[in-house]
């Protein structure tokens, strides 16, 4: 059971999909698939323009830094994904300030709108909705609102990859909000996709930048239902697959039952003595802190199939990470905690007496 927040699991439906002929990308075929495509992207991203580009993730964080910073940027690290984010600015020698927390703790809104309002060269902000390193949702809405008081110009840049399709995002003064296949929209990992708002689009057209992730000529492409290189075309058919059977089931109704497993996992875990990690949990998984993770992980993967994830860099051995994004099924949610409760009795550390499941259950079920 693949419980780890990316890669998730990929659907039966969506394989049947991806595993028809191959088609060339330069077609009428392709560019009706294309549209469709689009068209649900825009819909969950509830933005006014989308681009797909052939990378991962981090192509398309790339591809914001560079696009639409035109001065300096402002990035926020909670934890390795906000640390990126620096990293890409300096790799392409942007020049940038960081504001930097623990792993478990969300930047506050005064410390972004005193940072913005201390350096006036600053035009783009970079920011995790979920911060999945350790499982932190940072109050990404309020930030932008605040920061578009101050000025309207400043580009707000959200890192989704892990929120998207997790939850409903308020995209109101978001500029442009980055997502990745292998997460939430529960495809192979290889595609990378960036909601834009019409203010965004008019500053990646004032000044076009880059060459493959030059976001001036993807819109200027996709508009037209093709791209400006070598489309992924097999994972756009999966993601048409995947979107349209969400927004057949409802995007709300996606939201609501996810946040409802987030909770009775994480007041599961908690009746059964663990210590939630992060200060804001984000739906997307459930990060708990333990020097035990590394031996419960252990007995999990070799004795109750389930696989989830760790900690990175300082956290390695003392967190683990249980994914929500995406199709989940309740009984797979409960078989997690069940197994987490079993292998605490395989280590000595607590008597088995089936309370997480009960507890997971009463929260998961609480007035059905």
């Amino acid at each position: 059971m693949l419980l780890t927040p990316g890669p998730t699991p990929v659907p039966e439906f969506v394989r049947k999909a991806m595993s028809d002929i191959t088609i060339h990308h330069r077609t009428v075929e392709f560019e009706a698939i294309f549209k469709n495509t689009r068209e649900l992207l825009l819909e969950l991203y509830d933005m006014p323009e989308a681009v797909m580009l052939a990378s991962s993730g981090t192509g398309a964080m790339e591809a914001c830094v560079i696009n639409l910073t035109h001065k300096k940027a402002l990035t926020v690290n909670s934890g390795k994904f906000g640390e990126r984010f620096g990293k890409i600015c300096a790799a392409q020698n942007i020049e940038y300030t960081e504001i930097k927390n623990e792993w478990n703790t969300p930047v506050s809104v005064e410390a972004v709108v005193e940072a913005i309002k201390a350096d006036p060269s600053i035009d783009a902000v970079f920011i995790q909705i979920c911060e999945s390193a350790g499982g932190l949702r940072h109050p990404v809405e309020l930030i932008a609102a605040e920061v578009k008081k101050i000025n309207k110009d400043i580009m707000i840049i959200a890192d989704g990859i892990t929120a998207l399709g997790v939850e409903k995002i308020d995209t109101t003064n978001l500029d442009a909000v980055v997502t990745g296949s292998q997460k939430a929209l529960m495809l192979p990992p290889g595609l990378a996709m960036i909601g834009l708002s019409n203010e965004a689009v008019a500053k990646i057209e004032s000044k076009p930048k880059g060459y493959y992730f030059n976001l001036a000529i993807e819109i200027k492409n996709q508009r037209k239902n093709t791209t400006a290189w070598t489309a992924a075309t097999t994972l756009i058919i999966g993601l048409g697959a995947i979107l349209e059977k969400l927004k057949s089931d409802g995007f709300e109704n996606l939201y609501t039952k996810t946040a409802a497993r987030a909770n009775a996992t994480r007041e599961a875990l908690k009746a059964i003595g663990f210590e939630i990690y992060p200060k804001t949990p984000a739906d997307a998984m459930t990060t708990v802190y333990t020097e035990q993770s590394s031996a419960i992980r252990k007995i999990l993967e070799n004795k109750y199939n389930v696989n989830i994830a760790g900690g990175q860099d300082h956290l390695a051995g003392k967190i683990f990470r249980i994914n929500h994004m995406g199709l989940v099924e309740d009984f797979e949610a409960s078989w997690a905690v069940n197994a987490i409760e079993l292998a605490l009795d395989d280590l000595g550390i607590r008597t088995f007496d089936g309370t997480a499941n009960r507890v997971f259950a009463s929260n998961m079920f609480k007035g059905k």
